[in-house]
């Protein structure tokens, strides 16, 4: 279907937002009264610059406050109308956006707004115009979409339809299965847009808080289906009220704009993309840093081992059992610290992973190696974060480990005489797996914790479940010292195991001290043991204060000992409601990553919220 953007979702001038629309493949636009008054262009130029960018002036909106007002008013109204009808033609635009009343003077008259909007529809279609009557969800008295309707129905003119508008219908909690009565040619236009669940005013809400469909909480690909059932042939739209989309790069903001609604039609059932291909699990986390050092003694203390090493790059593989981080010292003159810079995804099937996302318009990576590296696709997240599918151990795929060799250099990798170590063939160690571990106590990645750019939160949460097929958990507020933290999980399924992805907004555009910084969470059987061995062994981790503990024991019981050995050790403890237990502990931080341990017992499945408070205002210290 055709899609089209209104300039209010877009930050700049009317310029450079129907530039962002054109580039981003957007097929049309509408345009927003505001811009076309700010814009020292007129009309005709206006108009010769969208049909140069490929676009077409699908909608100009809005009209407010026409309908239902006494005649004096109404007279005035039509005055005003003429004059914007003549605007609309040197634009080149057909359809205008009539908004019902919110005029103090409007008044409850179904009867005087059809025969109203009516007579304006003559004044219309002498100017090859039609009129798009939409019921705002704060209209004085029309703010439902099935009031509207029958509004028009009854003025019966040729020149006079709806238009139906996501937010107002389901920010109200109107059942949409009514649309399916309109006739589709009636339906004039459509706007479409999400919004997070909110409790608050519904206009506030309209205006700040709106997003792109998949952002928030409504089921607009629901209503979607409904309009297309009633035979709806013209564009999706969007039209979002944000301030943050209004502050951001209005490029990637219709880049995330157009996403959207692919990803909306897909859901809807009317596009078919290539299917997702839900991530199995994280085969590594790579570390960029120019002093490999540091974090090399970190990890050395936290039990991995450095077991190989890229046979073209400075890149060493760092392993603790399943948990494998690659530790990239090539980063000089590009990094002055050690970062998050990648992961790798396990997928059973590389290329297809790498069709969804080139459909869902993600960036692919240039290919930066060389003829003897395996090639794997990867693709940039919304906060530059290199993504790569990876096929590890199955021997039909090529795997990233192919391209790294066996290391003797530490004792834990040599330990059996007997192996030859350069040769992965010859050695039933792979080169990604600490040899000799106890099975009883397993080491893997539970998921991974990434600050995201205060503008491009939204995009990000919608690119994960787009393009990874990786489903949100709910938005949660975190207490940070200097302001709210805002957090949302996505992973593989509700019930499935698979990766476990953490975003996280810092409360302030800096995003100083401790809340930048990104970490990879390693799940153990024994937490205890862990931490035991790892102070044993010199690292350094967060201290908790005493205050917190003493609360926990006003808020749980413990079997002897164990709130006293959570206290000795820095251990921080979470329960659900359910019964379901999480233990977990932080590193100091190195750069801008640290690194946490947990253990999960009896389905707990969240990541310790609670004590989110308490590591943030410790790592600020």
């Amino acid at each position: 279907m055709r899609k089209s953007i209104a300039t209010v979702c877009l930050s700049g001038t009317l310029t450079e937002k129907l530039t962002a629309a054109a580039r981003a493949g957007f097929d049309g636009v509408e345009i927003f009264e505001n811009d076309l008054l700010a814009s020292p262009l007129t009309p005709e130029e206006i108009a010769a610059r969208t049909a140069d960018l490929g676009l077409s002036i699908d909608l100009y909106q809005p009209m407010r406050d026409i309908e239902a007002v006494p005649e004096e008013d109404f007279v005035r109204n039509l005055r005003r109308a003429r004059h914007k009808f003549e605007l609309m033609r040197r634009l080149g635009a057909d359809t205008v956006l009539v908004c019902s009343s919110v005029s103090p003077r409007a008044v409850n008259d179904d009867s005087l707004a059809a025969e109203q909007l009516s007579r304006l529809a003559d004044l219309a279609r002498e100017s090859g115009v039609r009129v798009a009557y939409e019921a705002l969800a704060w209209g004085r008295h029309v703010s439902t979409y099935d009031h509207a309707w029958r509004i028009v129905e009854a003025a019966g003119h040729p020149a006079l339809g709806t238009c139906l508008d996501s937010f107002h219908i389901l920010s109200r909690g109107s059942d949409p299965k009514g649309i399916e009565d309109i006739p589709g040619e009636k339906i004039f236009f459509l706007q479409l847009a999400d919004a997070p669940r909110m409790a608050m005013d519904v206009l506030q809400w309209s205006r700040h808080h709106r997003c792109f469909p998949g952002q928030g909480g409504l089921d607009v690909a629901g209503l979607l289906r409904h309009v297309l059932n009633a035979g709806y042939a013209g564009p999706l739209s969007l039209e979002v009220f944000n301030d943050v989309f209004r502050q951001a790069d209005a490029g990637r903001t219709a880049l995330d704009g157009l996403r959207s609604l692919l990803a909306l039609e897909e859901t809807a059932g009317v596009l078919p993309l290539p299917a997702p291909v839900v991530p199995s699990g994280v085969a590594f986390a790579e570390l960029a840093t120019s002093d490999p050092e540091p974090v090399g003694a970190l990890l050395t203390a936290l039990g991995f081992t450095r077991t190989a090493r890229h046979h073209g790059k400075p890149v060493d593989l760092w392993a603790r059992d399943e948990a494998r981080v690659l530790v990239n010292a090539g980063a000089a003159g590009r990094r002055t610290d050690t970062a998050l810079a990648a992961v790798g995804l396990e997928t059973a099937d590389p290329q297809a992973s790498a069709r969804r996302a080139e459909a869902l318009l993600a960036p692919a990576l240039p290919k930066r190696r060389s003829a003897q590296d395996v090639p794997l696709e990867s693709i940039a997240a919304p906060d530059g974060t290199e993504v790569l599918f990876c096929a590890t151990g199955h021997p039909e795929l090529p795997s990233w480990t192919d391209d790294f060799t066996r290391t003797t250099d530490n004792a834990t990798a040599d330990r059996t005489a007997d192996r030859a170590p350069a040769d992965r063939t010859a050695d039933s160690t792979p080169a990604d797996r600490t040899p000799d571990r106890a099975p009883a106590d397993r080491t893997a990645i539970d998921h991974l914790a990434f600050t995201q750019p205060w503008h491009h939160f939204d995009e990000a949460v919608l690119f994960h479940r787009t393009v990874l097929g990786l489903s949100p958990h709910d938005t949660v507020e975190l207490a940070d010292p200097y302001g709210l933290f805002r957090s949302r999980a996505l992973s593989a399924s509700s019930d499935a195991d698979g990766p476990r992805l953490v975003l996280n907004l810092a409360p302030s555009p800096e995003e100083d001290g401790g809340t930048r910084a990104r970490h990879v969470a390693f799940a153990v059987d024994d937490l205890v043991a862990a931490v035991r061995g790892f102070r044993a062994a010199g690292a350094r981790l967060l201290r908790i204060p005493a205050n917190y503990y003493d609360d926990l024991e006003a808020r749980f019981d413990f079997p002897d000992g164990e709130l006293e050995t959570f206290r000795e050790l820095g251990i921080l403890y979470d329960r659900d409601e359910q019964g379901g237990e999480f233990r977990h502990c932080y590193t100091e931080t190195v750069g801008q990553v640290f690194f946490e341990f947990v253990q999960r017992s009896g389905g707990y499945r969240g990541f310790g919220a609670a004590n989110a408070p308490v590591r943030l205002a410790a790592q600020r210290r």
